[in-house]
């Protein structure tokens, strides 16, 4: 199931994005529920409903990617009821168009996942530092550091496997650590802040673009500071406007 050439993924949570991303050539796109913190203004992912995940899934599908779509189950929607698990999965697929999900979790979730994949109801998994846990984590903290954590990830690693995901992002733990999991499991890895190991990287995309100011992760580069140049785009047009330099006559009908 694995592929020498590395997965690429990047989160989009709006129409535009998602085709400017798809355009460049990502492999998946990822409707993540960080949007609760990028887009919407929560302090986690926590806040996150099932409504803004369809809301935002609808607006990325109508881009028609050529890349994988997938879809983030949020918090509290999966891992207590499987019923409940199916049909908030399903609504994410039927209504939103999403062609996969991403649910965050390890062997607590086996049942889930695997009854998930038994309706043809394609899963990625999502192990490490579960932002969705971070209560219970006590803040954003790498996982792992310990043999004992270390080994209940792989663990979780394993489980999902076995229930049948197609891939796992493995999110702020030690570089060897990802890189033990990838040479263990054969279905494809996917990093987030785990090393350059893994079978791919995932980013957020406002991350990487200098979008979202209000912290920056140690794993993240910033590949274009577009927040810094949009600032002074708006800035310069504050100006013009205020000394009438705009609209000219090129801008006038």
């Amino acid at each position: 199931m694995k592929s020498r050439t590395k997965i690429v993924s990047a989160t989009a949570y709006d129409h535009y994005t998602a085709k400017i991303i798809d355009e460049a050539g990502v492999d998946v796109i990822l409707v993540g529920d960080s949007l609760g913190m990028v887009m919407l203004g929560y302090p986690n992912t926590t806040h996150v409903t099932l409504g803004d995940m369809l809301h935002h899934t609808k607006a990325v599908s109508r881009s028609n990617p050529k890349a994988l779509l997938v879809s983030d189950l949020p918090f509290l929607t999966y891992g207590i009821d499987v019923k409940d698990t199916i049909k908030n999965a399903g609504i994410l697929v039927q209504e939103g168009a999403a062609e996969a999900v991403k649910l965050e979790g390890g062997v607590r979730i086996f049942e889930h996942v695997k009854a998930l994949v038994d309706r043809e109801i394609p899963v990625m998994g999502h192990i490490g530092l579960t932002p969705q846990s971070i209560h219970a984590f006590g803040g954003y903290k790498v996982q792992g550091k310990t043999k004992v954590v270390a080994d209940k990830i792989r663990e979780d690693a394993v489980s999902l496997q076995e229930a049948g995901v197609f891939s796992i992002v493995i999110e702020g733990v030690p570089s060897e650590l990802g890189a033990q999991i990838t040479e263990e499991i054969e279905v494809p890895t996917i990093g987030i802040g785990a090393g350059p190991f893994c079978d791919g990287q995932i980013l957020v995309t406002q991350d990487m673009l200098g979008l979202f100011s209000d912290f920056t992760p140690k794993f993240v580069k910033v590949y274009s500071d577009l927040g810094t140049k949009g600032m002074n785009a708006v800035e310069t047009f504050c100006n013009e406007v205020r000394s009438g330099d705009f609209p000219t006559e090129e801008h006038s009908f």
